[in-house]
């Protein structure tokens, strides 16, 4: 890692992105339980805690996974609460964007729900992150395609708190890498947030140190670690 932690004005939001999302911008998508909320499995499988360290909103929790479910919760912390025991933790990083020359690409094309069995196939054999059947639905996704029109990378829109909104799906076909395809769609995704008035972020492995020195170099700044953890319900 290159920078220390950023302190941005305005950035508290994006230390629970998700429960910010599913409150706002993303509510259609929502299902809410007291202080727990979640995306609608075949949106996304990320739940969100409107406060990770009240007892309160484990309790919520119970009121949408039952016993012997499972969770996955972004910076809701590795610790096992009552009921609950952590059956993953990834560490991750967030970045936002500081400086990040965005712009529109004429080869990149919005992908939509048509194209949806393609995009399942690109994750499947580059592992971004979860992705399922609707998670075109949370924002604008745009691809590149090689001249048989194959699909060969992709990026969009994710997670969507008020003023801020995630690039997330980031990848690229293996045998297409090193051509620079990934930073064009960023800036073309970012370009479209920025024409909202919004600020582009993102998220990564802690472990994933190349991602992590591309993203710094086009523009973003590190802001936080951040915890990507699956709990499973026991009682």
């Amino acid at each position: 890692m290159t920078r220390s932690p950023a302190v941005l004005s305005g950035d508290a939001l994006l230390d629970n992105p998700g429960w910010h999302s599913l409150a706002g911008a993303h509510a259609r998508f929502a299902e809410v339980h007291g202080g727990a909320a979640r995306y609608q499995p075949d949106v996304s499988p990320i739940h969100a805690l409107s406060d990770a360290s009240s007892p309160e909103s484990w309790e919520s929790l119970k009121g949408l996974i039952p016993v012997g479910g499972s969770t996955f919760i972004p910076a809701a912390g590795a610790v096992p609460r009552p009921g609950w025991e952590v059956e993953f933790s990834i560490p991750g990083v967030q970045l936002v964007d500081v400086a990040l020359a965005a712009g529109p690409d004429p080869s990149a094309v919005r992908l939509g729900a048509a194209d949806v069995p393609e995009m399942l196939d690109l994750v499947a054999r580059t592992k971004p992150g979860p992705f399922e059947n609707r998670t075109v639905e949370l924002g604008t996704y745009l691809g590149l395609r090689d001249e048989s029109g194959a699909l060969i990378a992709m990026a969009g829109e994710r997670m969507h708190p008020p003023g801020w909104t995630e690039i997330s799906a980031v990848c690229t076909d293996p045998g297409h890498r090193g051509k620079g395809l990934a930073t064009r769609l960023i800036r073309a995704v970012a370009a479209g947030i920025r024409e909202r008035g919004e600020t582009p972020f993102l998220h990564t492995g802690a472990s994933n140190t190349t991602a992590i020195r591309l993203y710094e170099a086009i523009g973003f700044t590190l802001r936080r670690t951040i915890d990507f953890t699956g709990y499973r319900r026991v009682s």
